[in-house]
Order: C-alpha cells, then structure tokens, then sequence
C-alpha cells in the first residue's frame, strides 16, 4: 500500500513541480542576493565615512596615520610572525585592517594595511577635514589656525573659497566645451569645406576669400573667447588652504585643485545625509576624473541610452519584417527551415565574433567606402571609417536580430488563421491584413523580443570593444553644433566603464566601490528601459485582447 502510494505521489508529476519551484526560489535568493551586494557596497560609496587617527609601532618605530577603515582580514598566526608580530605559534588569527588614508602625493600610497597588534591607539577627531581633489584622490587633514581664528572660523572661510572655486569652475568649463567647442568644430568644418572644394577643382579666389573672410570671424570670436577664459583663470590666484596631514606633515593645498571638502566626524544625520544626496547627484550628473575612479559617468549613461535606443530603432523593423516574411511569405520547405535554423543558431553565437564582424564589415569596408564616397576631404582620417556609436548600434542590431525574429514569429503563429481568412474574405488584400489586423495583434510578442535585445544589448562589453567605446570621450554624440547628432563619434559605456575602472585602473582599491556603484546604475538603467518598453507592450496586449478572443 505504501508501495502504491509513493508510485502514485510520483505519477502525478508532484515531486517535479517541487522541483522546479525550489530551482525558481533558489534562482531568486540568488539574484536578489547578488543585487543586494551590489547596492550595498555600491550605494555605500556615496556615505560619508568616520576619519579615524591611529598611533601603531613598527620594529619600535612610532608612526601616525588618518584615514577610513575600508575592509578587515583574518591573516594566520604564521604569516603574522613572519610580518613580525609577536604572536605565539597555536595563537588565533590576527586581524588587520585596510585604511584608506589617501595623501597620494605625500605617502604614495593611497590603501595601507595595519595589522592590529601594531596599534597602540586610536582616536575620532572632530576637526579633521576631508579635502576631495581633481588630483592625487583624497587629502586627509587638519586645517592651520591663523592668528586668534577658532576652528569654527577657518572652516567657514575655506568652505567659502572653494564655493568661489567652483562656481569659477562651472563657468570655465562651460566657456570650454559650449562656446570654445563650438568654434572649434565650425574652424573644422570650415577647413574640410575648403578641401572639398580643392578635390572638386572649385577653389576659385572667390570661394576661397569667402571660407577666409568666415575663418577670420570665427578666429576673431576664438580670440575674445580665450581671452575671457585667461581672465578666468587669472581669478584663480594663488590662493591656497594650509593643511597639516595626521604624520604632521605640512603643505599648501591649491584651492583650485579642491572640489569639496567636509568634516565627515562632526556631521549630524542630516548633514550626512546632505553630502550622500549630492555625491549621488555627482556621480550621475558629472564627468569622470582621476582615470575614471572618482567623479560621474553621465556620459556613459548617455552613451549607453542613446546605443540602446539606436540599436532597438534598428533591430525591431529588420527583425519583423523578416520574420513577416518567413511565417507569411515564403514557401514553406527545406529553405525555409533552414533559415529559421540558422537564426535559432546566430543566438548563440559569443558576442565577440558579432564585434569582430562589425569591425571588419561595417567598420573598415562600409565605414571605408562610405569616407571614400562623401568624405573624401577628411581622409586619411577617418570619419565613417573608424568605430562610432553608429557602428555600435548596428553591431548590437545584428546581434540581437534573432531574438526579434523568433519572438516575432512566435507571435504571428499564435494568431488564428481564421482573422486572416476573414479579413481576406471582406475584401483586405494581404499586406491590408498584414498591416490592420496581424502586425497589431502580434505587436505583444515584437514589443517582448524587443525587450529581450534591450536587456541584453545594455550590457555587452565585448563587440563594443571593437567598433566604438572608448575609456573617456571628448565630446557627446549629441550636442548644438550642426547637425547636431553626430552618429561617427566614438562614445563611453557603461560597460565598459565597468570594465576599465576594475580592471585597467592604476588604483584598483580606490576603484572597487565605484565598480560597484556604477554595475548598480546599469542595472537600474536596463531595468529602466525594459519598464517603458513592457508597459508599451501590456498596453498593446490590453488593446488587442478583444481581437484574440
């Protein structure tokens, strides 16, 4: 009987439904694991940490060191003993911790580990000023009182000289890339039109006096430009904030070099709060600076929305058209199932082959034929002929024309052949049915397969490697200069950005919490990007559940 009863629990399919909901609840656990980790040493990064001061003894020499606990290890007792410490052979593990004590132009190094036993004390100080740089990372240090000035005093007047800072800054920076730029992209093209003109034989002194007189105002608008932007400068001056490090080492640190500075020991609640809220808004609204380990990545960001945006632009008519064709179309044989095997195949194929096609097809072939053709004055450089988001974009479109073919074709099969047949019936041609009544009705199923390349085109690294990204990009793809989007330039990703901060950075340490921060920004865009485009498709589906039932 109880034979029985186990034969029949197993016939009825029971133990494989269990099975696959624990798979499912065990995939689960981890995926928001892995998220979880991701937010919490990503979001991590924004907080503004305890400074702390530690007095340690090596081999009886007495240091000082300042700077935030940023990890902590076990080492064993051995490898303690051979450190030097004096540690007894069945002794526990000894702990050592990771300071990020910053002070790269003093110490040379940023990350220092101090195990322990070597510390002697350790203290908060509330006075100790944390100066972010443009250059060299992280200052740590006390601000020298002048005569009869309180602490309260100096920090006061430093906060208020590198608010003068930047506002100067903001305001170079944008003479620089708005007006500067914009004149030197019109000199450009104003010196491809000439030679344009001398290729075509058209150089007439007439034509020729015309580009001059142009040049002349343009370079005459350079010259005022510069001169305000030397004027600018000028108002830097020297003035400088003199900082004593924890060692007691003492140096002037350039006000200009300073993007912010703040007492991460004497901050309430609020004002921690305060600091997180705009390093947050820093990191999403900024450029990057220091090798890309400090600072924002919004051109990535604009980099990788714009790649997807072009690449679905691309990718969902080619892909329904084509799958139009093979599920209404074509004749139905071993042709036919061929082709729909080989797209089933180009799913899996590693992405990097799709990067090494589009460098050698779209990139040096088409990009070449197409500078040959209509950009003869700029050669030899490139302008189609080099990777560009546009390369990228239909790299990434053709990588993912199988999911949009399959799904599509999904769709179209799911559709009653008896709408066709009644829309044929009332008078409707095929491509009227086509076009009315089944595009419509299979527009749940294209919208999906577009959602799946947008997932998966967001976060390819490799193909974009060969035909486009680049570590740090000069200008964006879209600006105001004419035409305005400039599909030919190379482009940041954030990807790549990954990529590059851990693995290509000069300071890995300082680099991990940016890794993170930034892979937790690319999920939140993905995510973002598949949100719009799933209510697209539940509004569609919502519309056009009438027809299907």
């Amino acid at each position: 009987m109880t034979q029985r009863r186990k034969t029949g629990w197993f016939a009825s399919g029971d133990p494989w439904i269990w099975l696959t909901a624990s798979a499912v609840a065990a995939a689960i656990v981890m995926v928001v694991g892995l998220l979880t980790l991701i937010a919490y040493r990503g979001m991590g990064h924004f907080w503004p940490h305890t400074v702390v001061q530690f007095e340690y003894s090596i081999d009886g020499a007495k240091s000082v060191l300042a700077g935030e606990v940023r990890d902590s290890d076990l080492i064993p007792a051995a490898r303690a003993r051979d450190a030097g410490l004096p540690v007894a052979e069945d002794a526990e593990p000894v702990t050592r911790l990771l300071i990020k004590a910053g002070n790269r132009d003093v110490t040379r190094e940023d990350f220092v580990w101090i195990a322990e036993p070597f510390i002697a004390n350790q203290s908060i100080p509330e006075n100790m000023v944390v100066f972010e740089r443009r250059e060299w990372g992280n200052l740590y240090g006390f601000i020298d009182l002048q005569s009869g000035q309180s602490h309260e005093q100096a920090w006061q007047a430093v906060e208020q000289a590198i608010e003068r800072s930047n506002e100067l800054h903001e305001r170079i920076e944008a003479l620089q890339k708005g007006e500067i730029g914009g004149i030197n992209y019109q000199l450009e093209r104003l010196r491809l039109r000439q030679r344009a003109l001398e290729l075509d034989g058209e150089d007439t002194p007439q034509a020729l006096a015309e580009l001059e007189q142009e040049r002349q105002a343009l370079n005459a608008a350079y010259n005022e430009a510069e001169q305000r932007l030397t004027a600018m400068y000028e108002q830097f001056g020297d003035e400088s904030v003199a900082v004593t490090t924890a060692p007691g080492v003492k140096l002037d640190q350039s006000v200009r070099h300073i993007v912010r500075a703040y007492r991460p020991n004497a901050m309430s609640l609020p004002q921690k709060l305060g600091h997180y809220v705009a390093k947050f808004w820093e990191f999403i609204s900024d450029d990057p600076r220091e090798a890309n380990t400090e600072g924002g990545v919004f051109p990535a960001i604009f980099g990788t929305v714009l790649m997807v945006l072009l690449m679905s632009v691309l990718v969902a008519p080619l892909g329904v058209i084509a799958a139009l064709y093979l599920r209404e179309y074509a004749k139905q044989g071993i042709l036919t199932r061929t082709i729909s095997i080989a797209v089933n195949n180009l799913a899996g194929v590693p992405s990097i082959v799709y990067g090494v096609f589009g460098l050698g097809f779209f990139v040096y072939t088409l990009g070449g034929s197409i500078d040959a053709l209509f950009y003869p004055e700029a050669l030899p450089s490139p302008t189609f002929g080099t990777g560009g988001l546009m390369w990228a974009s239909v790299t990434l479109a053709l990588l993912t024309l199988p999911v949009v073919i399959v799904s599509t074709e999904e769709g179209l099969t799911r559709i009653p052949r008896a709408i066709r047949e009644g829309s044929l019936a009332l008078g409707a041609t095929q491509a009227e049915t086509l076009w009315r009544t089944v595009i419509p009705m299979a527009s749940p199923a294209i919208m999906t397969g577009v959602i799946l390349a947008v997932a998966r085109a967001a976060g390819e690294v490799a193909p974009l490697m060969l035909v486009g990204v680049v570590k740090l990009a000069p200008s964006l793809p879209l600006d105001l200069n004419y035409p305005f989007f400039h599909p030919d330039r190379k482009f940041m990703h954030l990807g790549f950005h990954i990529y590059d901060v851990g693995f290509q950075s000069p300071n890995v340490e300082a680099a991990r919490p940016l890794v993170y921060a930034t892979a937790l920004l690319l999920v939140a865009v993905i995510v973002l990007l598949n949100l719009v485009a799933i209510r697209v498709r539940n509004r569609l589906r919502e519309k056009y559940r009438a027809l299907e039932n």
